[in-house]
């Protein structure tokens, strides 16, 4: 053969997939297949930058071709999102390990924040043995359209954990929370689980555990069917090499995976009709790109915006990869929809900047009166953080305007330690607030802010899942009291609200002065249209207390002359 032929010859030998040349990414995505050379040490390198950036600049995305890689580890250090590109997760096949490894000392993982694993397989060979996959991981770790051929266990060894949230996910074998204080699995799958603390919801598990809330040992809450939701858009490699976005269809009334039988309806969207962001975009250009049709990818790493996002397009796609940060420092709010249909914001981490811009993130405008039903909003995997890397400061993190829209997914955290942390230096009234109709949040963890921590304003509110820590640093009772008592509430709904619901909520106490309490968890109003399911409060220190769960029922949790737990089961 000559030359030319060889190369042809083995190019009609190697799949598509493996031919296909990636975008312009930038630096910090890392394109890997199993032919890579120095596969391991490329991820080694990775991990060993990102393990000890709690709150550091640095973002890394990894994204794996499709083929089978064979005895390889893959450590998930802050900020690393490990992304297979299949059209399905079996496409990419990691046979060794993917861990996360405690980052406190005494196997503790209760700061393993920021960090991710999606549609990808893994078959645990080099994992903690027993073909068990460690994923020792709290707030914030997306772990998505993930088949665990084996088992998975979610801390380390005899540490606390403090998570956690599985989407369409597969486990052949068990599932091992273990210490994990609270857990959200929806759509997902198992032979098995094991595990209860303080809070763990099913929403669309067709195996849950047997027994139930609030019995020690059997806290579980269940809900048979996810009633509405729209799985995450995921990048991948297409038939024909390239690269595309595939966003899902809604799912309604739906149970188990999305992927059992193959690509589930959606609609793929060419890499193409992207403008791929890279730190050092100007909000100006990605405004351009915006107005002219244009989905976006963000690439990660840290952007500073002098000016809003304006995503104002029906059927828009803001996708994140590699947890691409960011922030404004002269006081732009950093995002703003319009009141359209089917917009898609994913995998965003937005910063409070020095300056108070209002309110970070803001879906659909004040007074939005069209309705989504059909085709809402959703926002997956989006993350709020306000001070930890620097002094920041908002008044409100995330306010939902418009009509219909769902989360799935999202951690909001005034940050109670690193830089920049006290009462004076992040301050934040509120976490979230809703004042749109029928929004759905699965997965709601807001923790730290100085008011309540959530508002909801809203008729025919739903969330499945809360889980909250109110803040640290109040310094004396009078400065945090409500206008109705001592404290104040973490999950508020205002008494104008006639219809809610809520499933599976958490309020824990860390008061660091002596002589802070908190009255009421939660407060809302009492009418036949409103109604929680499952709650429970924890006192986590030696100081103040949480006197009463709902209103005033419910018994007090107080960590000196009482119980450190309270569960109320109904309300009313």
């Amino acid at each position: 053969m000559t030359l030319p032929t060889r190369l042809l010859a083995a190019a009609l030998a190697t799949p598509l997939a493996a031919l296909a040349a990636p975008p312009d990414f930038g630096p910090n995505v890392h394109v890997l297949d199993p032919a890579t050379p120095g596969l391991q040490q490329r991820i080694d390198a990775i991990y060993e930058a990102q393990q000890p950036n709690h709150f550091g600049p640095r973002r890394d995305a990894i994204l794996l071709k499709p083929g089978t890689y064979r005895d390889l580890r893959i450590p998930v250090g802050f900020y690393t999102q490990v992304l297979g590109l299949g059209a399905q997760p079996g496409d990419v096949h990691v046979i060794g390990d993917l861990r996360s490894t405690a980052f406190l000392d005494g196997d503790n993982a209760t700061q393993n924040f920021w960090r991710g694993a999606e549609n990808f397989a893994v078959t645990p060979t080099l994992g903690i043995g027993d073909n068990t996959l460690q994923w020792a991981v709290s707030q914030a770790i997306p772990f998505r359209r993930m088949h665990v051929r084996g088992n998975i266990r979610l801390n380390q060894k005899q540490g606390w954990s403090s998570g956690g949230w599985f989407a369409d996910v597969l486990v052949d074998g068990q599932v091992n929370s273990a210490s994990q204080q609270q857990w959200l699995s929806r759509n997902s799958e198992w032979a098995r689980w094991t595990g209860s603390n303080w809070n763990m919801v099913f929403v669309g598990v067709p195996q849950a555990p047997a027994g139930e809330f609030p019995t020690p040992g059997q806290r579980f809450t269940k809900i048979a069917k996810t009633p509405l939701v729209r799985e995450k858009p995921w990048l991948f490699i297409d038939k024909a090499g390239g690269y595309a976005v595939r966003v899902p269809a809604l799912r309604r009334d739906s149970a188990g995976i999305s992927w059992a039988k193959g690509t589930a309806p959606g609609k793929t969207l060419p890499i193409t009709r992207f403008h791929i962001a890279k730190p050092g975009d100007t909000a100006a250009a990605l405004n351009a790109q915006l107005a002219a049709g244009k989905h976006l990818l963000f690439t990660p790493g840290e952007y500073l915006l002098t000016e809003t996002l304006q995503v104002t397009r029906p059927g828009t796609v803001v996708l994140g990869i590699g947890f691409p940060t960011l922030r404004s420092d002269n006081g732009a709010p950093l995002l703003k929809t319009a009141d359209v249909d089917g917009l898609t914001i994913a995998g965003l981490f937005l910063d409070a900047g020095r300056e108070d811009s209002g309110v970070l993130m803001e879906v659909g405008p004040p007074g939005s009166k069209r309705r989504h039903k059909a085709d809402p909003t959703v926002l997956h995997d989006v993350f709020f953080r306000v001070g930890g890397a620097a002094p920041g400061r908002v008044h409100t993190a995330l306010r939902i305007n418009a009509h219909d829209t769902l989360v799935d997914h999202t951690w909001v955290w005034r940050a109670d330690h690193g830089e920049g942390v006290s009462w004076t230096s992040n301050p934040s009234a509120h976490g979230v607030v809703v004042d749109g109709e029928d929004v759905t949040i699965y997965g709601l963890f807001v923790e730290h802010f100085q008011d309540y921590q959530v508002v909801w304003r809203g008729n025919g509110g739903r969330v499945y899942f809360y889980q909250s820590e109110i803040p640290y640093d109040p310094p004396t009772q009078p400065q945090w009291n409500s206008p109705t008592g001592r404290g104040f509430a973490s999950y508020k709904v205002a008494d104008t609200v006639t219809r809610h619901e809520a499933w599976g909520l958490g309020v824990y106490s860390v008061f660091l002065q002596p002589d802070v309490l908190l009255d009421r968890a939660i407060e809302v109003p009492e009418k036949p249209g409103v109604k929680l399911h499952h709650m429970i409060t924890v006192c986590l220190v030696d100081k103040g207390s949480i006197e009463r769960i709902a209103n005033d029922k419910g018994e007090p949790a107080r960590c000196k002359g009482g119980a450190n737990t309270a569960t109320l089961k109904e309300f009313p």
